[in-house]
């Protein structure tokens, strides 16, 4: 018969006085330029010529580069391995954690394997249940919410501890740490104060969901600016061409905590396939060049979902390309 593992003493308090500040997107939000993220979608089967294809396309139009974690709860290749081809493309990834797929084992070894490889800036999520993706049947992990995805990153970087306080051996990782938020989920007073918990877990930046009632999104920052949060975090909007009425339809009806009004869809009824792309792309502009004006916006999160190509024209249309070197 095993002996009992005896519990772990915490480690004696250690303040590393480390910030995440080396992470690209730090530093242009730091010198108060205005930020962009770009997500990147990992294929679903080892396509290696695929992901060179979207690194290709997208490098140099972001600061940041958000690689998602099996998105919408279906299988894609991994976020970190995809990760680690950005970087070694010379790119910044925001490697995605979701609470959905492990537990904190797992997932603070997938920290300390990114911070191996210098990826640091990192993006805290609970993910979609799997009841809404491709393995309905899985049992979901959810050992740890979001908010406390957030503040074992913080404990890793600031205190150099896991989770169950023992220390971690020699140098502690350097995350720039990221979560989300979804302004158009109800009940809709409660997400400020959901972001306040955020920050106080230890959140540096934010991305909202898909953006498309300009309205409520302005309802929320106006709650966050009164709050005082924009000062204590740096907020990019969620931006994002749509390609088709089919998706746009498909958005509005199957995507959970998504806010598509009908404006949109009788924009994009009875054009052409490549009209509806256009339309798309101008809707997408029109609701950016809106949004960056609202007070606390600090940049934007450019979701272009299985259409990259889209990215490089958005950004330079909206005059923010090149991205700047700080």
């Amino acid at each position: 018969m095993n002996a009992p593992i005896p519990p772990v003493a915490p480690a004696a308090p250690i303040n590393t006085g480390l910030t995440g500040a080396g992470s690209n997107l730090a530093k242009v939000l730091n010198a108060g330029q205005f930020a962009v993220c770009v997500e990147v979608s990992p294929p679903v089967g080892p396509n290696v010529e695929a992901i060179q294809r979207e690194i290709k396309t997208l490098k140099g139009y972001g600061d940041a580069y958000n690689v998602t974690d099996n998105q919408s709860a279906m299988v894609h290749v991994s976020s970190l391995a995809v990760s680690i081809m950005l970087k070694q493309a010379g790119m910044e990834p925001v490697i995605q954690f979701t609470a959905r797929d492990r537990n904190r084992l797992g997932i603070q070894g997938d920290l300390l394997g990114g911070a191996v490889f210098g990826i640091n800036t990192i993006l805290c999520l609970s993910g979609d249940h799997p009841i809404w993706g491709d393995h309905p049947q899985c049992k979901p992990v959810y050992d740890m919410d979001s908010l406390n995805l957030i503040r074992m990153a913080r404990m890793m970087r600031n205190n150099q501890v896991f989770e169950n306080g023992k220390q971690i051996p020699k140098i502690a990782p350097d995350f720039f740490i990221g979560a989300v938020e979804n302004p158009f989920a109800p009940p809709y007073d409660y997400r400020p104060l959901r972001l306040a918990k955020k920050i106080v877990a230890g959140a540096q930046f934010i991305q909202t969901q898909l953006i498309f009632n300009v309205d409520r999104f302005r309802e929320f920052m106006k709650r966050v600016v009164d709050l005082g949060l924009h000062e204590k975090i740096a907020i990019l909007a969620g931006v994002g061409p749509i390609r088709s009425i089919k998706a746009a339809e498909y958005m509005k009806n199957e995507v959970a905590g998504m806010d598509v009004p009908d404006w949109v869809l009788k924009r994009l009824e009875g054009l052409s396939k490549e009209d509806q792309a256009k339309a798309g792309q101008d809707i997408c502009l029109e609701i950016a060049r809106q949004v960056r004006e609202i007070e606390g916006v600090a940049g934007l999160h450019v979701m272009a979902v299985n259409w990259p190509a889209a990215v490089p024209q958005i950004v330079k249309e909206l005059g923010l390309y090149p991205r700047p070197v700080v």
